[in-house]
């Protein structure tokens, strides 16, 4: 369940009044996503995207997303664009908590994407990664190698009620990154959550990616990584190599990867996969039961942690 405030027909009228959008028609929860309550609006003028920013967001850094998603539109990437208020702005209140609507993006996730969908992501990010060159914001990373070891400092002493070779995996992995994390790949605007639930297909093409709030300035090639581990596994954590060979030649054609990040692959995949091991641990042994955050299976991204410890070249993902 993603409607972690709601809101009634009555304030929503009331906030629609700050934008030309007409009059509302019907509203609806989205039962999707993880930290913001979402809602589908429909007005005499079209459908929305209504979105209330709850307590994990950090209210200083919408204008960065929202502004990132205004930009990205203007240079042709297919996102949704935050929708101008009278009064020039993009982000109002709504039953006390900061609240910003988007156009309304046509598509699915898809729940099993094949190949040929990794090849469309593959391209897509390459072009968001151009895309967004010249955006001139910027947002740190705020989930990278320097907050991994103090995020894992506040859920190790649980790590065994999970996996018994949990701790040790992880401080094994852990240490290997700090000594050999890459300091000066090319760097830029990331997505860093391209995940199936944030890419919208139309039959077998891209219509486009949703959800920036946890985009940032950081290694391009760390982004490619995320998608590695988000794309080309299957549900019993076996690594799809056609799938990795589709996304990184798909990527490479439109923005060819330098020899350094080539080389740095396998490094920034590890990374990655024990990132999302990290946060989901986390929330799985910090979470009180009843809460409203949605907790996620860390084990998933331990089996992905294991594969790429095995990995020496990009050649080990499909990379031609």
């Amino acid at each position: 369940m993603a409607v972690y405030t709601d809101i009634t027909e009555a304030e929503l009228g009331a906030f629609l009044a700050g934008y030309d959008v007409g009059e509302l028609q019907s509203y609806r929860g989205i039962a999707e996503g993880v930290e913001n309550s979402n809602f589908l609006v429909h007005t005499t003028t079209g459908q929305f995207i209504l979105t209330l920013y709850e307590k994990r967001v950090n209210e200083a850094e919408l204008p960065y997303f929202l502004g990132l998603m205004r930009h990205l539109a203007d240079r042709g990437i297919s996102c949704p664009v935050p929708v101008e208020r009278r009064d020039g702005g993009t982000l109002g209140t709504l039953a006390g908590r900061p609240a910003a609507m988007v156009s309304f993006l046509e598509g699915i996730w898809l729940r099993r994407p094949q190949a040929g969908h990794c090849a469309e992501v593959g391209r897509g990010l390459a072009e968001m990664h151009l895309a967004g060159a010249d955006f001139a914001m910027s947002r740190r990373n705020g989930l990278t190698l320097e907050d991994w070891r103090p995020l894992w400092e506040k859920s190790r002493a649980h790590a065994a009620d999970v996996d018994t070779g949990l701790a040790a995996e992880t401080e094994a992995l852990l240490r290997r990154l700090e000594a050999e994390w890459p300091r000066d790949l090319p760097g830029g605007v990331i997505h860093a959550d391209l995940f199936p639930d944030n890419v919208f297909f139309l039959g077998d093409r891209l219509s486009g990616f949703i959800d920036f709030y946890f985009a940032c300035n950081d290694a391009l090639a760390y982004d490619v990584a995320v998608c590695l581990n988000a794309w080309c596994f299957e549900r019993d954590h076996a690594f799809n190599i056609t799938k990795g060979r589709a996304l990184l030649n798909a990527y490479n054609a439109v923005r060819p990867l330098s020899d350094a990040e080539i080389a740095a692959l396998p490094i920034l995949s590890a990374g990655a996969a024990l990132r999302f091991m990290l946060t989901r641990l986390y929330d799985w042994v910090m979470t009180p039961e009843g809460s409203l955050v949605i907790k996620k299976d860390p084990l998933e991204y331990l089996a992905k942690m294991r594969f790429h410890r095995a990995i020496d070249t990009a050649s080990g993902y499909g990379l031609d």
